[in-house]
């Protein structure tokens, strides 16, 4: 049986759908292209109306290009609104996110794959059956968390991903020492609402303590830190992440907006003062971290003033780079119903502004780096290296992918040049 896996939003869904493609090989699956696949699974991503139309758009390529497939569809689209994907073509079954984790193990009958393969992402599941580089993945993506009891107004994720459940500390650490066995040197925390790990475990636990866990296992691979609301940075996380020597300096921290006016109707339980004092605090300990944000452009009652306190964001906090969304209504979520709502063209121009302030202090981060020495990690073919602190940088052949390496940061661009000064090929 061949099969095709489409992901679509955040790194948990990318997580997941490692997990199931670990899953249909050891099934004797045989991965291939879309349009060629006796199976294809479409998992799919809800955050914005963008990411369902993209989905709507793969799945009736698919049907056209490969209309002998079998089409499962699952993820937050899926589980959110099923009705707008039962009308389209060749989908054979819709499965929400509740049951993705037996995805595989439902489907196998119908589709006639030997019996025995392991449920992936649950808290007993066997970690990784494939190593780096075999999927064309070399961070590996470790699910510690989903769910969220945020309740922000603008979000639907709740109603798709349910409330926080956290993984027992064992599972992941588990999963962890094998995913370092199986040859993965970097591995990737990632969850609905990372922060939020343990609270609802017994005795409850907390990020940090997973994190001090985590150093003491998974061999000598290193840690990087996904997604992380502002209010969940503690300082706790900040000292470990500067001191341990296993996690790399490397923050995202979605605020969403830059005016507390807007944060207080998204619902966001941060304030623009205590996220300039996270982010300077981030800076004072680690001087070439690299600090992301998320912002949104044009919520609903969004004024002039308020976009210009995003700008001005951009111009003079400590970041590193920032994803710029346009706000979309997400039906049943509160903001729906708010008003009045910013014309669409407002909405282009000012996400427009943003993404060019954003390119700015990514360029401006770069120059920061360039002649400075940073850890490393070979991606693709080797001649691209992922930094420490989040930068790609291009390098001349001649290490192979997943290696460590120094590399000597050399000019600014999309992607970074750089020379490697000391890997395993050149002591």
């Amino acid at each position: 049986m061949t099969y095709a896996i489409v992901t679509f939003g955040c790194r948990v869904n990318q997580a997941e759908s490692f997990g199931l493609e670990g899953d249909l090989r050891a099934s004797g699956g045989e991965a291939v292209g879309a349009s060629r696949a006796d199976l294809v699974i479409v998992n799919t991503c809800s955050v914005t109306a963008a990411a369902e139309q993209g989905a709507r758009q793969a799945i009736r390529r698919i049907a056209r290009d490969n209309p002998s497939a079998k089409i499962v569809v699952t993820g937050c689209y899926a589980t959110r609104l099923p009705a707008d994907l039962c009308s389209l073509p060749a989908i054979t079954r819709l499965v929400p996110n509740r049951d993705k984790f037996r995805l595989v193990e439902t489907v196998r009958t119908e589709l006639g794959m030997p019996p025995g393969a392991r449920p992936s992402g649950g808290d007993d599941a066997g970690g990784p059956a494939i190593g780096p580089g075999v999927l064309g993945r070399t961070v590996y993506l470790l699910r510690v968390q989903t769910g969220c009891d945020e309740a922000c107004s603008y979000c639907a994720i709740p109603a798709t991903r349910g409330p926080s459940r956290s993984r027992p500390l064992s599972a992941v650490v588990s999963e962890a020492d094998r995913a370092a066995k199986a040859g993965f040197k970097e591995l990737m925390l990632t969850g609905v609402h990372l922060g939020a790990y343990g609270r609802d475990l017994e005795p409850p636990l907390s990020l940090a303590g997973l994190l001090r866990a985590l150093g003491d296992h998974g061999g000598d691979a290193s840690y990087r830190l996904s997604s992380i609301e502002p209010m969940d940075c503690t300082p706790a996380i900040v000292d470990l992440v500067a001191t341990s020597g296993r996690f790399a300096p490397h923050f995202h921290l979605p605020l969403q907006h830059a005016s507390d006016r807007m944060l207080r109707a998204m619902r966001r339980p941060c304030s623009l003062a205590s996220f300039r004092r996270l982010a300077d605090t981030i800076r004072g300990r680690l001087p070439d971290a690299a600090i992301g944000t998320d912002l949104i452009v044009g919520f609903p009652g969004e004024a002039e003033s308020d976009f210009a306190q995003c700008l001005d964001l951009l111009e003079d906090a400590p970041l590193t780079s920032a994803h710029v969304f346009c706000y979309s209504d997400r039906p049943g979520t509160a903001a729906a119903g708010m008003t009045p709502k910013v014309h669409g063209e407002t909405v282009k121009t000012r996400a427009a502004a943003l993404r060019g302030r954003a390119r700015e202090l990514a360029r401006r981060f770069q120059l920061s780096q360039v002649g400075r020495v940073r850890r490393g990690l070979t991606l693709a073919d080797g001649t691209l290296v992922l930094t420490d602190n989040y930068l790609k940088v291009r390098v001349p052949p001649g290490v192979a992918r997943n290696e460590r390496v120094q590399v000597r940061l050399l000019g600014v661009g999309d992607v970074m040049t750089g020379e490697v000064v000391c890997s395993p090929a050149r002591p």
